[in-house]
């Protein structure tokens, strides 16, 4: 999405000259969900001076009630006017990104966007310049019930690269990148995906800041754009049994003075030592970030063999069952793929705790394991072990044990956030356990 040098009198302007009656002023709690305060646009000025205030307690994990007053700082450049929403007069309704301060005009030690703006200058203290995103979150189409509640029906039988008649989402699908693009973003490819009623839309890679930006408004223009076509969209990991689950793959890749860092034409499959130190950071701490990358229940139903989510701690440079795979391409395109992640993860703590995971493996000078270029869905265990390949977590809870044992991963995303998240988490997890499922009065009601 191209990011503009916006000034204030530029956005004044833009609000005069399009219309516009309404601003949204939008954040993200530490789960990632969207938040958002209203304001007509006589309030212009003081979303403009950083004046405008909100009831922090009310949203779960920031403050207690007696310190709830907090600032939203909007970032000027994340101006947009959403092409859909008018009111009955014509008038358009714009968004600012917003930064969370407290009442001390301080940077909210909750606010995963502003922590994320932390680690960022941390990297640059590393002699980094850049940490380039390109992310592929991948979505379910469902139908609507005459209530207007999603059913779990999906929109069609397609498979991959399927077209219409197959693929019942194409219009669906086209609408949300012609939308995309009204808001600035460069789609580079849209398809339907592997699974029946499953689709992607990949759009250009960013900066870290810009990345985890554009995801969180990529969800909206999905979701809302569904919606207009009767259809629900669920970013969900395994809303359905029995086929692949939603990933969103994150392509990564650090930048210096010189260009890409991960690139050396003479260093082994052309990578350098940092991008080996760095691989070997993400290897040493997934299994401590995965609660992070994968903050859900469903999230571990979804890694499991079988529907090529990768559940093993292993990297190649050309096998897609590993964790990390390096893509093909080299000079500035070097990277280092993960495709554990999913799309319900905050993106702005799921970068950080990745970034300070590589950074880590830098500093330290980690060194990754042998590549294994095995279907490591064919290996037994003892040949699992003798590869050094271990398991991501199996559950939300032993994901989140591991990112308590993990200081590092625990410091990428501040004491503030990793204490809410862990507590709400094993909330989340006591609460699961105490439901019986479904699958468990199948299999056993009849035969106990």
């Amino acid at each position: 999405m191209v990011r503009r040098a916006y000034t204030k009198d530029d956005i004044r302007q833009k609000i005069v000259d399009e219309n516009v009656e309404f601003l949204r002023l939008q954040f993200s709690d530490v789960f990632g969900n969207i938040k958002n305060v209203e304001v007509p646009v006589s309030q212009l000025e003081k979303v403009l001076s950083n004046n405008l205030m909100f009831d922090g307690s009310s949203i779960e994990g920031f403050v207690r009630i007696e310190e709830s007053d907090m600032y939203l700082y909007p970032d000027l450049a994340t101006f947009m006017i959403f092409p859909w929403a008018t009111d009955e007069h014509g008038g358009k309704v714009a968004r600012l990104i917003a930064d969370i301060y407290t009442v001390d005009r301080e940077p909210f030690a909750g606010d995963p966007r502003s922590n994320l703006k932390r680690v960022l200058k941390q990297m640059t203290a590393d002699g980094f310049s850049k940490f380039n995103l390109g992310t592929e979150p991948e979505f379910f189409l469902l139908k609507l019930d005459e209530k207007g509640k999603p059913t779990m029906n999906l929109n069609d039988k397609g498979g991959y690269f399927d077209l219409a008649p197959l693929d019942m989402g194409e219009n669906t699908r086209r609408e949300i990148v012609l939308e995309m693009e009204k808001m600035g973003f460069e789609v580079e490819a849209a398809h339907h995906e592997v699974a029946p009623g499953q689709h992607e839309v990949d759009f250009k890679y960013a900066d870290a800041l810009d990345a985890a930006d554009n995801i969180q408004t990529f969800k909206l223009i999905v979701k809302t754009i569904a919606r207009k076509h009767g259809l629900y969209a669920t970013f969900l990991p395994k809303p359905i049994s029995g086929i692949n689950g939603n990933g969103m793959h994150v392509n990564m890749s650090l930048f210096n003075d010189a260009g890409n860092a991960f690139y050396d034409e003479e260093g082994e499959l052309q990578l350098s030592e940092t991008a080996y130190h760095f691989l070997g950071g993400v290897l040493e701490h997934a299994a401590s970030f995965t609660a992070i990358t994968n903050p859900t229940v469903n999230s571990y139903k979804r890694l499991t063999p079988g529907y090529e989510a990768p559940v093993y701690v292993a990297w190649s440079g050309s096998n897609r069952s590993p964790m990390v795979r390096v893509p093909a391409s080299r000079g500035n395109s070097t990277r280092l793929e993960l495709r554990s992640v999913d799309p319900t993860a905050n993106p702005y703590l799921t970068f950080a705790a990745i970034l300070t995971a590589g950074l880590d493996g830098i500093e330290r000078k980690l060194e990754p394991t042998h590549a294994v270029d095995r279907n490591i869905y064919l290996m037994d265990e003892s040949e699992r072990r003798r590869a050094g390949i271990t398991d991501l977590p199996d559950t939300l809870l032993e994901a989140v044990s591991k990112l308590q044992e993990d200081e590092v991963i625990q410091s990428a995303i501040g004491k503030h956030m990793a204490r809410t998240f862990v507590d709400a988490k094993r909330l989340e997890y006591q609460s699961y356990r105490r439901e019986v499922s479904q699958w468990e009065i199948d299999n056993y009601l009849e035969q106990y």
